[in-house]
């Protein structure tokens, strides 16, 4: 079968590189890789390698293995090529995460003589972002509001993880996102690996000599990146922003940018509410420390503006796993166009902690207390049956700031509270959600009524303190690791598939899946009272299970 080069020149499957213009020919297809590995066929090509779908013929699976190939002859400059191969993709192999597809193994291989290395990955089954809107473009549509805040907020979270691991993605954009065909959550791909080797060591198509790389798409990737060959995490925040405003709007970022003037086109070509254009602005800022730092600052603003949400009706439970709680896949958009889909989000902070943000309005207090604080106090459980849940908005302050309606003391403990989430790195969202749960468990006559500032609450409002303390003890005499903390609300039934591939694998110093489950139950069992795993929330309590899990895991594999 003939094999053919980027401009479809013909070559023999046998070449390695085209006869008509020396261009390095991709893999045929049925090619074998270390007698395991078949190619099925090209999956898509780039400045520094090429990607293929394979099956693994002992297990029949598909996989997607990354090429990468060094024209380098001397033996010290393809030993450094091999160094910086290993060096990414140990980068690579602790990033485990459900919307990251799980790393495999490395590969090296002599083809015609020539030493080539490959990375395996899992197969995500899906459509590109891109893809996806093109689709919707040809039905003369793009993406809602909505749907876009929904999408930040499924996405913000993988952010934070690698964000806290020390790696930024760098070239976020919609060809880089696949919408996951199982459960409509967005995956992150292609980053890690080939982009972050240096092309000053020869990598193919590398044509810069001891230039450093600059990577990144054009109108996605800012300035600092392009130019200068810097990136933050808020680069990566960045280009999330223009990646959501593009699926909005439906247009590429040239002609959401005035490069000439250097401005966005706000309320011409990009029109959202005034709430979300604020947050847009922050995240696109010229200079990186004028934006967000962190994708967890970007939930919590998200989590304050007034969206409408759609509210589950009843609660999610897990059903009985061999590892762990089994993960409930969140229900989807009642859209018919839409392949993404709108989970309930948590609302704003309680109505009795209101009068506390007036008093500080105006002040660097008053947005640290709007972002984080008040996060903390989030009283609207909404994955609680028949709960109905009024939306809650932020009044206009006023030249005079109203007094709060709360104690200092009751401040105090809000304050603390969030003091010690913080600490332990617990993100906010699983934080105010497992609170709220257990909360409005015990409150189901509540109905849908959120506590207020109102000297009657008082009693229920100390409740909900106890309840948020009494998890944060919890948490910390569980002595999780900090990366399990950090992960606390992204766990999922991807996690249970790395398991029991390393069980199987013997990864697991000899532990097998019923042992793992054993000594996790037995922990769990120690700090809380849920009973047995397929009785948890898996979005909630469950999250604490996998944590502690996740943390044996890993002891495992030392």
């Amino acid at each position: 079968m003939p094999v053919y080069c980027s401009v479809k020149h013909e070559n023999s499957a046998t070449n390695r590189f085209c006869t008509h213009c020396g261009e390095p020919l991709p893999l045929p297809q049925g090619q074998m890789l270390l007698s395991r590995y078949r190619i099925v066929r090209l999956l898509g090509q780039g400045g520094f390698g090429r990607t293929y779908l394979a099956e693994d013929v002992t297990s029949r699976q598909n996989l997607v293995v990354k090429e990468f190939a060094p024209q380098v002859e001397a033996k010290d400059q393809l030993q450094k090529a091999k160094e910086l191969f290993e060096r990414e993709a140990s980068v690579l192999k602790k990033l485990q995460h459900p919307q990251i597809p799980g790393f495999r193994e490395t590969l090296e291989v002599k083809i015609s003589n020539q030493d080539y290395f490959f990375l395996v990955q899992d197969y995500v089954e899906g459509d590109t972002y891109s893809q996806i809107l093109e689709n919707r473009q040809n039905q003369g549509k793009s993406f809602s509001e909505e749907e876009v805040k929904t999408f930040l907020q499924q996405l913000l979270p993988v952010l934070a993880y690698i964000h806290g691991q020390n790696v930024v993605h760098r070239d976020i954009s919609p060809d880089n996102i696949i919408c996951h065909r199982s459960d409509n959550l967005p995956m992150l791909i292609d980053f890690g690996g080939v982009k972050q080797l240096p092309a000053s060591h020869g990598f193919w198509f590398t044509q810069m000599g001891g230039i450093r790389t600059i990577l990144g798409k054009k109108g996605y990737a800012p300035e600092e990146q392009l130019r200068q060959g810097q990136a933050f995490p808020s680069s990566d925040l960045y280009a999330m922003a223009v990646t959501a405003l593009v699926l909005l709007t439906g247009k590429e970022p040239q002609e959401l940018y005035d490069s000439y003037q250097g401005i966005w086109r706000w309320g011409k070509e990009i029109n959202v509410s005034t709430e979300l254009e604020g947050i847009f602005k922050k995240l696109l800022a010229y200079k990186p420390s004028d934006r967000y730092q962190s994708a967890d600052q970007v939930i919590q603003a998200l989590s304050s503006t007034a969206v409408k949400r759609v509210i589950p009706t009843n609660i999610s439970r897990m059903h009985t796993m061999l590892v762990s709680p089994r993960w409930q896949r969140p229900q989807k958009s009642a859209t018919p166009q839409s392949n993404t889909q709108i989970i309930p989000q948590p609302k704003g902070f309680p109505v009795w902690v209101r009068p506390l943000v007036m008093s500080l309005v105006g002040t660097s207090a008053a947005v640290a207390m709007i972002s984080g604080t008040l996060a903390v106090v989030n009283s609207v459980l909404t994955s609680i049956p028949k709960i109905s849940l009024p939306k809650i908005s932020l009044p206009i302050p006023t030249s005079q700031p109203a007094k709060p309606t709360v104690a200092s003391g009751e401040t105090a403990q809000i304050d603390k509270i969030l003091s010690r989430r913080q600490a332990l790195k617990i993100p906010s969202l699983f934080f105010n959600a497992t609170v709220n749960e257990q909360f409005y468990t015990k409150h189901l006559d509540m109905q849908g009524r959120s506590l207020t500032a109102k000297p009657e609450d008082t009693p229920l409002r100390q409740e909900w303190h106890n309840i948020a303390t009494e998890l944060l003890d919890k948490i910390d005499k569980a002595q999780l690791s900090t990366a399990a903390r950090q992960k606390l609300g992204s766990y999922s039934q991807r996690d249970d598939e790395i398991w029991k591939r390393k069980a199987e694998a013997g990864q697991l110093g000899g532990q097998t899946l019923p042992q793992l489950t054993k000594q996790t139950q037995d922990k769990f069992d120690q700090l809380f009272s849920q009973g047995r795993r397929e009785n948890l929330n898996p979005k909630t309590s469950g999250q604490i299970w996998y944590a502690i899990a996740s943390d044996i895991v890993s002891q495992r594999e030392k």
